[in-house]
């Protein structure tokens, strides 16, 4: 699940690796529209990260319309989407059903600002991008500045600098959960 301005990387990396895999991979979105994706990056003595446009990608199917049921695993994305998706119930009505019902997700990077907002995250161990520590503890969870933090059914990763670490741990979890390829 994303929207404009998510990161680039943390999109088209799941994206393509779970499609690798033989799953079936829907962006699911607001809308359903082209979106316009955005890359961060880290340049000397500058205090945070730097925000460049991305790449544009189509969304295939709008929150309002998802039935989580249909859907084997969640992967919640950085970037600046996450600010404003988590203010769209049906957004949270997936997260919800994933975390509940204890199916695999994989957040990263401002990706938890969403299970934040649906109140899932009391309790649990995370991590999320650094400047996130506060929000992670207003959420009652535990902040974990690590690559690839697995929790449950839950791996989260703090940017797309921990992709390896973070995607090879979901990989493993989903293998374990959903081994046939399926959506």
């Amino acid at each position: 699940m994303t929207g404009d301005g998510a990161e680039s990387l943390e999109v088209m990396y799941p994206y393509q690796r779970l499609i690798e895999e033989g799953y079936e991979v829907d962006i699911a979105a607001p809308t359903v529209k082209r979106l316009r994706f955005v890359v961060h990056d880290f340049e000397e003595d500058f205090d945070t990260y730097t925000e460049k446009p991305g790449y544009t990608w189509p969304a295939d199917v709008a929150f309002a319309d998802v039935d989580p049921s249909d859907y084997v695993a969640l992967v919640i994305p950085g970037g600046r989407a996450p600010e404003y998706i988590r203010n769209d119930p049906d957004c949270l009505r997936i997260v919800r059903h994933f975390y509940l019902d204890r199916l695999p997700v994989a957040q990263l990077c401002h990706g938890p600002l969403i299970p934040a907002a649906a109140g899932v995250l009391e309790g649990r161990r995370t991590a999320a991008y650094p400047a996130l520590e506060p929000d992670m503890t207003l959420a009652g969870a535990e902040f974990a500045d690590e690559a690839a933090v697995v929790d449950g059914h839950v791996i989260s990763g703090r940017s797309w600098n921990d992709h390896p670490a973070w995607m090879h741990e979901f990989m493993h979890l989903l293998q374990q959960k959903a081994p046939q390829p399926v959506r």
